[in-house]
């Protein structure tokens, strides 16, 4: 409960935070992880159509809570008008890592929009091949929930470890930050998705 009211709390200080270090500093907004995937901060609902046509993103997947979104970026309905995809996988903010389930139903999700060839076979699909584009998968920064995911999915797709996830988005986006509690879920993810699989 306390952990929730202070990431609420901290939420607008450090977005603005995030976007002076955008324009001061080495950071990019969002950086393209691999063919499939942007990691990136929250886009504003003013990014989306340069998203869409620049990025060639087809769905999103925030790692955000209801009041994170309200003020600047898209719901579910506003994507969907934009005729894009929406999961949202709501994640307290600083303190907590994205639980297993809503792991597992992230990498399911973004499977739906790799190419065919790409897709990771032992996930079923729902979506047909030419539905294939960019997932952008974001949080409020775009450093620590956000990330957790796309090392699941990396190390699911590639069958890595989560250290080599890691350094492999590191690579990419210099300034993804995880804690023990992010590494503690990816290593579970490893464990029981990747390892025993």
């Amino acid at each position: 409960m306390i952990t929730a009211m202070f990431a609420r709390v901290t939420f607008y200080p450090s977005l603005f935070y995030n976007v002076l270090m955008e324009k001061a500093s080495f950071r990019n907004w969002y950086d393209r992880i691999d063919e499939n995937v942007i990691l990136g901060a929250l886009p504003f609902r003013s990014e989306a159509k340069e998203l869409i046509a620049k990025e060639n993103v087809k769905a999103v997947v925030s790692m955000n809570e209801d009041y994170e979104l309200s003020m600047f970026s898209n719901d579910s309905e506003q994507w969907k008008s934009h005729g894009i995809s929406f999961l949202q996988l709501p994640t307290t903010d600083i303190f907590e890592a994205p639980n297993q389930e809503k792991l597992y139903d992230g990498v399911k999700f973004i499977n739906n929009f790799l190419p065919q060839e790409q897709r990771i076979k032992r996930l079923s699909s729902i979506s047909e091949p030419e539905n294939s584009g960019t997932v952008y998968v974001h949080c409020k920064a775009g450093r620590t929930r956000s990330a957790t995911l796309v090392g699941c999915y990396l190390m699911m797709k590639n069958g890595w470890s989560p250290e080599q996830a890691v350094d492999f988005m590191r690579a990419r986006r210099p300034h993804i930050l995880l804690h023990s509690k992010q590494w503690e879920a990816l290593r579970i993810f490893h464990k029981t998705n990747v390892e025993n699989t």
